[in-house]
C-alpha cells in the first residue's frame, strides 16, 4: 500500500545507477589463429599486400585491411627518372615562380605518353624554364670554383631580383649571372676579383665592371624602396634582408685564400693580414692593385717566418707576374722597419734578418 503524502512534501526517490557491465568492453576476446593456437598469438599485418597473417604458419586470417599509417611514402623503385618524390610533396621553392602544386603525369606508353606530352605543353611556362637554366649555369660555376652553398642561393637570389624586375631585358644573361656572381661573393665575405670572374665565366673584364655597377645601383634602390614601405607600415626591418654595399677588395681579404692555396698555417695569413692592414695605413703600396699587394704581403711574411715561397709560386695563385711581386716587395722591404710587429717574430718565430735583399 502506496503512503499517503501531506500537500507540499517531497518524496523520497532513490537514485539507483544503471549496470554498465553489459557495455564494457570485453578485453578477454583476443583473436588468435585456428590452426596454430598460439598464446599469445603471433599476427602480423601484411600491408603491402592488405592480410592479417598467422606469422607461425602462414594462414590468412583477414584481407583488405585498411592502412591507417602515414602516407608520407616515396616511389623511387617505380620512377623511371630515378628520383625520389614524396607523395605528401617538396615545399615550395623560393627561387621559383608561381606555387608550383601541380600534378604530373608520368611518361610511359600508348595514352599515358600522349597525356604527358599534352599537359607538358598545357604547362609550359618559360620564365621558370630559363629560370632553372639560369640556376644550373650559376650552380656549375660555383662548383668550378669550389664556392659554398651561401653563395650560390645568394647569387640565385640576386638574379631572380634581377629577372623579375624586367628592367635588364637585353643584357647577356651571362653577363648577368658574372655581376651577380660578383656582388654574392662580396655580400658572403669571400670576394672574388674581375679577373677571376673573367676565367671563369669568360665575360669580359670591362662587360663586368660595367655590370657590377648598374646592378649595385639597382640593389641599392630596391632595398631603399622596400625599407621606407616597411617604414611606412610600421614594420621591423630583418637586419638580415638588408642590402650593404660593397666596398673594393682589400689585399688582406685575399690573403687568406691564398695562404691557403700555397698550404701555409694560418699563423701566416693572420700575420699577412695585419701587414697589408699596416701597409694600408702606412700607405707603402698605395696605387697597387689588390693582387700584386696581397702577393707582396705572402712574399714579405713566408719569409719573415722561416717558410719561404718563390715568387713565381705565389704568382701562380695570385695570377700576377713574379716581378710585380717582386717591385711590390722592394717598396714594402724599404719600409720593414716600420712594418714588423716584434710579437710576429719573438721566440725565434722570425726573424727580419731572413728577409731577401733587393
Amino acid at each position: 500500500m502506496d503512503a499517503t503524502l501531506s500537500p507540499g512534501a517531497v518524496p523520497d526517490v532513490t537514485v539507483t545507477k544503471p549496470d554498465d557491465t553489459a557495455w564494457r568492453d570485453n578485453l578477454n576476446l583476443a583473436l588468435i589463429c585456428p590452426d596454430c593456437k598460439e598464446v599469445p598469438a603471433n599476427i602480423i599485418e601484411e600491408y603491402s599486400m592488405g592480410d592479417t597473417v598467422c606469422a607461425s604458419c602462414g594462414l590468412v586470417l583477414g584481407e583488405r585491411i585498411i592502412d591507417t599509417r602515414s602516407e608520407w611514402r616515396t616511389f623511387s623503385n617505380d620512377d623511371q627518372g630515378n628520383e625520389d618524390p614524396s607523395r605528401v610533396g617538396a615545399g615550395d621553392n623560393p627561387l621559383l615562380n608561381g606555387s608550383q602544386l601541380q600534378t604530373t603525369i608520368a611518361f610511359g606508353d600508348g595514352r599515358s605518353r600522349d597525356l604527358h606530352r599534352a599537359q607538358n605543353k598545357s604547362t609550359h611556362d618559360k620564365s621558370t624554364k630559363s629560370l632553372l637554366a639560369a640556376y644550373k649555369e650559376i650552380g656549375s660555376l660555383a662548383e668550378a670554383s669550389a664556392l659554398s652553398k651561401t653563395v650560390t642561393d645568394t647569387t640565385k637570389h640576386l638574379f631572380k631580383l634581377v629577372n623579375d624586375s624586367g628592367n635588364f631585358r637585353g643584357k647577356s644573361q651571362e653577363a648577368l649571372i658574372a655581376g651577380c656572381l660578383f656582388i654574392a661573393c662580396r655580400q658572403c665575405k669571400v670576394p672574388r676579383t674581375f679577373k677571376e670572374i673573367w676565367a671563369l665565366t669568360k665575360v669580359s673584364k670591362k662587360e663586368i665592371g660595367r655590370i657590377f655597377k648598374t646592378l649595385e645601383k639597382f640593389f641599392s634602390k630596391e632595398n631603399k624602396v622596400k625599407m621606407e614601405a616597411l617604414q611606412q607600415s610600421g614594420g621591423v626591418a630583418n637586419p638580415n634582408d638588408d642590402y650593404n654595399t660593397t666596398t673594393s677588395t682589400k689585399a688582406g681579404e685575399l690573403c687568406v685564400r691564398y695562404c691557403s692555396q700555397l698550404s701555409l698555417p694560418y699563423t701566416f695569413s693572420h700575420v699577412a693580414q695585419q701587414l697589408a692592414e699596416k701597409m694600408g695605413n702606412i700607405g707603402s703600396l698605395a696605387g697597387r692593385s689588390p693582387l700584386s699587394a696581397a702577393a707582396a704581403c705572402i712574399y714579405f711574411v713566408s719569409h719573415l717566418l722561416r717558410q719561404p715561397k718563390t715568387a713565381k709560386e705565389i704568382a701562380i695563385v695570385a695570377g700576377v707576374s713574379d716581378g710585380t711581386i717582386r717591385t711590390s716587395y722592394k717598396m714594402l722591404e724599404a719600409e720593414k722597419e716600420r712594418l714588423v710587429d716584434p710579437e710576429w717574430i719573438r721566440d725565434g718565430r722570425g726573424d727580419i734578418k731572413l728577409l731577401p735583399k733587393v
